[in-house]
């Protein structure tokens, strides 16, 4: 028979309040290492990620046709040594970067830095099946994962079983064994308080590294690096920064709110102070709507609105018809429509219009595209075209049981 509980006992204790623990995960020089699992015989060395497939690149395949893929000698590859074109690195091995080679760097000025690299031309596909691969492993240890593009994640570690031991250590660590284990990739993994912190702390111990900051962790962690490492204050804000003494996160933080305030503008001189703090309530979102999307392109050679008309109508379109594509295949819909211009000197402009409606129609993109070509000066050659669409919403049963508009063709388009 079972003895009588006592009734005088104090309610059990609630269960101690989770601290907030929130990890920033990237992957490790993502586009080269997807090319290196196909190409294993590379590492090592330095590789380049970059522009378009080219002719080399294809009488490579042909040549070795018959020949696995890790089995190609190296000394087969393209250099970039001789490199002639517009084509703009995506990315490259840690090997390359220790010649300065770096992402958004001209292949041409990349081949004067490290002309010994190996070329190889951007897979799209390939990579949006890795970075899809590595999500989904994500997602099934810690669901509520935020996308923030094809390499990078933001992932809430609070309430996920391993999220708080060692501030987080052990979920990070069997989150790289899992990917690896699935992929043979590599990721950097920093977990912080907020998704401010731990984007930086994951730059702190890459390639395949691992860095928690405390909110204790601050003035010797934080505080001592440069403004720049704050996601969102880009050179032109770091240039007035320092224009009036400040470097570094720390002195950001000594400054006075009422002056960052006085100086940046309300808004941005509290973002300012709140950053220098280590602060950021932001929640790590499972589904964030896309503001926009866009496609450009860089010509291999510098292009004339007039002389080459019929190149750039023919390229206008298809930018038009891709991102139409885009939105069709995402479910969205957008009111803005814009270019982007650039010009041989390297200066751009954009121009845009907001229409009464919503689309996702090609022909009217195109349409709409084509009168803010009209309000843009076309004077000097063009390096680079893009089309962008903005003010998105979601394609819901409103929109689609709108009445579909035709979009009839304009006579007097630029680059018909």
């Amino acid at each position: 028979m079972l003895a009588e509980m006592p009734n005088d006992l104090p309610p059990p204790a609630p269960p101690a309040a989770a601290v907030r623990r929130v990890a920033h995960l990237d992957m490790d020089a993502f586009y080269a290492s997807v090319e290196l699992l196909r190409y294993p015989q590379l590492k090592g060395l330095p590789v380049v990620i970059g522009g378009g497939r080219r002719h080399a690149d294809d009488a490579l395949l042909v040549k070795h046709a018959d020949t696995p893929l890790h089995e190609i000698p190296v000394a087969e590859f393209p250099l970039l040594e001789g490199y002639t074109g517009r084509g703009v690195i995506t990315t490259a091995t840690y090997a390359a970067r220790q010649f300065g080679v770096g992402s958004a760097m001209g292949l041409m000025k990349a081949a004067k830095l490290c002309p010994q690299a190996i070329l190889l031309p951007v897979d799209f596909a390939q990579y949006r099946h890795y970075s899809q691969r590595f999500k989904a492993i994500i997602t099934e240890i810690a669901p509520v994962m935020e996308n923030r593009g094809v390499d990078e994640v933001y992932i809430d570690f609070t309430g996920v079983p391993g999220g708080q031991r060692q501030g987080g250590r052990s979920l990070a660590k069997l989150i790289q064994k899992a990917i690896f284990d699935d992929t043979g990739l590599t990721c950097s993994v920093g977990v912080a308080p907020n998704k401010l912190l731990a984007k930086m702390a994951s730059e702190f111990n890459k390639p395949n590294g691992i860095a928690i900051v405390q909110e204790s962790d601050l003035e010797t962690m934080i505080w001592p690096l440069a403004c720049r490492k704050i996601n969102g204050i880009g050179p032109k804000a770091d240039e007035k920064l320092k224009k009036h003494g400040v470097e570094t996160i720390g002195q950001l933080a000594a400054k006075d709110l009422q002056w960052l305030m006085d100086t940046f503008g309300p808004r941005t001189g509290a973002w300012l102070h709140a950053a220098a703090h280590g602060q950021d309530d932001r929640p790590v979102e499972t589904e964030s709507e896309p503001v926009s999307m866009s496609r450009e392109t860089t010509f291999d050679r510098d292009l004339h609105a007039v002389r080459d008309k019929a190149e750039l109508g023919a390229i206008f379109t298809r930018l038009c018809e891709q991102v139409a594509e885009d939105l069709q295949r995402k479910g969205y819909v957008g009111k803005t429509i814009g270019i982007k211009l650039r010009f041989d000197d390297f200066k751009s402009v954009t121009r845009d219009m907001t229409i009464a409606h919503y689309t996702a129609d090609a022909a009217e993109i195109r349409r709409i595209a084509g009168q803010c070509l009209k309000r843009a000066p076309l004077q000097r050659r063009l390096r680079l075209l893009g089309v962008k669409v903005g003010a998105l919403a979601a394609l819901d049963p409103l929109h689609a049981a709108s009445k579909k508009r035709e979009a009839t063709p304009e006579t007097g388009w630029l680059f018909d």
